[in-house]
């Protein structure tokens, strides 16, 4: 989900680290397509199987508590390995690592498309989340260092935003497209088409890509990192699947933070740190990291609980579900455009994400009005083009700005942080807000005996409502910290 921006000419005495893009090269554009493929292969992933699952459920034959861990497999695997992939994309060279996990992710999406049992859908989906943790910075970081040219760049990154904002909605519509029409196995299937055009244009067009010299990897802080990764997103998992008070919740959850703050004290002190502060540090960098964090959790009530109310409630088919969301689709990927080409080279990210995030409040509150009979043009068309238009400005400027300003050796490792953020927030979205749906569905049942959908409602909406404050929130805090005005590069 991401990106845009303006940026200036690359520094004195500084070298684009593009491969064989220099400008005015025709394949710079055929080269953002082909990252443009790959970026979306990776984001319908991340919505894509969960219409899929009851389908899958019932051919395998596993448990309705066993499901959760087709999603969580990929998560955990994903969100723990991402600072270590970007830094090693940094470090081998970033082709070698982009067409890497563009034939490992293709080839356990085949798997996945194949497995005869939940433990080989379940493997499947870990190594798909391997790859694409190898994947998603690798692409970024090639976008980042393919185009200097600031109008060209702008555009580059608008289009990538476009694809980003807008993969998850595409994911529910072509899973249920899919699911309905073929088998929940193309879900997985789907992926070796864009795998394959991704690979072919990658050997063609994208040049060797140069290693940082004499660069080591930091074993210590890749530990601490993906340990601690793993266990806020594995603790997060336990907390909405059973509760906080768990052992398995609330203890990961401590490691987690306490192997993140080792994980932080060890960089400030590495000769060779794997997330180096001079990154982080950066308030406009910091910014967009905190932006993705906040709107990565309450973006998660959109894409789940809003298909929740349309089949559970309305009766929608999954490919019904799936149209419904083209609107909200349509409008980020128009937002990301205009946002990222007309809008950051005068006004600069600041701006953008507080609109958009104020827009998103708007939307969230304005779906706490649904009912149980509620009509799609009056109750969900307006919400669903307004939320998309906020998601569009907000993740238009993520990617560019998180990666504005980094030095070509540190382009992986910075695209892996704007990836990290998504994962995290995603994580922490699905425990909060499932956490609050669960508490409102049980008090509103204590109150109303038997009133099981008008609960189901109502806890829908108290997940609404709790997403317009996240949004609200991440409008004050991240608007406060970006700074005014156009991005520039520091003299």
């Amino acid at each position: 989900m991401i990106v845009a921006a303006h940026t200036a000419a690359p520094a004195a005495g500084t070298r684009p680290d593009a491969a064989g893009t220099a400008a005015g090269d025709p394949r710079r554009w055929l080269i953002l397509a082909v990252i443009a493929a790959a970026q979306l292969m990776i984001v319908l992933d991340l919505t894509v199987m969960n219409l899929a699952l009851p389908s899958a459920q019932r051919a395998l034959g596993f448990t309705a508590t066993d499901r959760q861990w087709v999603v969580t497999a990929y998560a955990l695997s994903f969100g723990s390995l991402l600072l270590f992939c970007g830094r090693l994309a940094d470090l081998i060279g970033r082709k070698a690592t982009f067409l890497a996990g563009l034939v490992g992710f293709a080839a356990a999406s085949a798997v996945g498309g194949a497995s005869d049992s939940f433990a080989m859908l379940v493997t499947a989906r870990a190594c798909q989340g391997v790859f694409g943790a190898l994947l998603a910075p690798s692409a970024l970081s090639l976008l980042a260092t393919t185009f200097s040219d600031a109008k060209e760049r702008a555009k580059a990154f608008g289009v990538y935003g476009a694809v980003s904002a807008t993969g998850g909605g595409m994911g529910l519509l072509l899973g249920g497209a899919l699911t309905t029409y073929l088998s929940w196995r193309w879900c997985m299937y789907i992926n070796l088409v864009f795998a394959a055009v991704a690979i072919i244009g990658g050997v063609l067009l994208v040049g060797k890509q140069s290693r940082t010299p004499g660069g080591r990897l930091d074993v210590p802080g890749v530990v601490a990192v993906s340990a601690g990764m793993f266990c806020l997103v594995y603790g997060f998992s336990n907390a909405a699947r059973h509760s906080w008070h768990t052992p398995s919740a609330w203890g990961f959850l401590a490691v987690g933070v306490g192997l993140l703050i080792a994980f932080a004290f060890w960089q400030s002190r590495a000769a060779q740190p794997l997330l180096p502060p001079r990154i982080v540090l950066d308030r406009n960098r910091a910014g967009a990291y905190l932006t993705i964090l906040i709107s990565g959790a309450a973006t998660f009530g959109v894409f789940l609980f809003l298909v929740y109310y349309m089949q559970v409630t309305l009766g929608y088919s999954a490919v019904t579900s799936g149209l419904a969301m083209l609107p909200m689709v349509v409008l980020s990927g128009a937002a990301a455009t205009v946002g990222n080409t007309k809008l950051m080279p005068r006004v600069g990210p600041k701006p953008m994400v507080i609109a958009g995030m104020l827009l998103n409040v708007a939307g969230m509150v304005w779906l706490t009005r649904i009912g149980a009979h509620s009509d799609y043009a009056s109750a969900l068309l307006g919400p669903l083009m307004v939320i998309g238009a906020g998601m569009g400005l907000v993740f238009g400027m993520v990617a560019a700005t998180g990666t504005f300003g980094v030095a070509p050796r540190d382009a992986g490792v910075a695209s892996a942080s704007i990836n990290t953020g998504q994962q995290l927030g995603g994580s922490i979205g699905t425990a909060l807000l499932s956490t609050i749906a669960a508490s409102a569905t049980t008090g509103y049942l204590a109150d109303h005996p038997g009133s099981v959908q008008l609960a189901a409602i109502h806890s829908y909406t108290a997940v609404f409502w709790s997403c317009a404050g996240l949004f609200a929130a991440g409008a004050v805090v991240c608007g406060a910290l970006l700074r005014r005005g156009p991005l520039t590069r520091p003299h």
